[in-house]
């Protein structure tokens, strides 16, 4: 387990659906790990969440359009001094490769989770607190009851596949956006901080870094032309108070 502990800040909308996304990912591939009806559940929960986000949105274009700002971003370095060229041609090409891919997709994203009648069963009553249990869904809890383990592994795994080539852009995209720039050391006066952003710059990811040890965490707040963190103490019972003491931190303004 790291020492510190890094909270992010999405400054559009498109980056927050992709943290959106790459949340539900990371939550589906831990309950696959297990092998009980409740991993399980949760498990199709995620992917069921996921299919909600792309109804939302043109997801298809908005990672197209993602990919191909970030090539011609990439692209405008290649004559750069200094430039690792073969590392710029590798990360080009992964670039090129995602966006292919979502090309190649011709149907909805998911369309076929969403043609799916006994998916469709479980969303209909997944808004209700409690809406998927036993007597309410009963083909349900037959498929979490008389299907083995392993073959209902398969099958969500099967549906995951369904997102491969948004999950491979969705991840380029974060993996480049936070590696853009370094943390740097700053400090919160009376646990308060504010600073404005270029607007030339396209500011898209605000990254707060502090030690697990504290017992304090930053609110952050902004767009694409200021933003503020405030330090709040945390209390599990009661609403939290900023901090008045001047706090170091680590800060990151991802641009790319």
């Amino acid at each position: 387990m790291s020492d510190s502990i890094i909270f992010e800040q999405p400054l559009n909308e498109r980056i927050r659906t992709f943290l959106r996304l790459e949340f539900l990912f990371k939550r589906v591939d831990s309950a696959l790990k297990g092998q009980s009806e409740m991993h399980h559940r949760d498990a199709l929960d995620g992917i069921l969440s996921m299919l909600s986000v792309f109804e939302r949105s043109d997801m298809k274009q908005e990672l197209m359009k993602e990919i191909e700002r970030l090539i011609a971003n990439l692209s405008a370095l290649e004559n750069t001094p200094g430039v690792d060229r073969q590392a710029l041609d590798a990360l080009l090409s992964d670039l090129d490769q995602s966006l292919d891919a979502l090309h190649i997709q011709k149907s909805g994203l998911g369309q076929q989770l969403r043609d799916n009648e006994f998916l469709y069963s479980i969303r209909q009553r997944s808004s209700i607190p409690g809406g998927t249990c036993e007597f309410d869904l009963p083909s349900y809890h037959f498929w979490l009851q008389h299907t083995v383990a392993e073959t209902r592994s398969e099958q969500l795994q099967l549906w995951m596949n369904e997102f491969i080539s948004v999950r491979n852009a969705v991840e380029l995209s974060l993996r480049l956006i936070r590696g853009s720039v370094g943390f740097r050391d700053e400090v919160a006066e009376a646990g308060f901080y504010q600073r404005s952003l270029d607007s030339n710059q396209p500011y898209q990811l605000i990254r707060v870094e502090i030690p697990r040890d504290k017992a304090y965490f930053p609110e952050v707040s902004g767009g694409k032309h200021r933003f503020t963190v405030r330090f709040m103490l945390f209390d599990i019972q009661q609403r939290p108070q900023q901090s008045f003491e001047s706090i170091p931190f680590k800060l990151s303004c991802c641009a790319m």
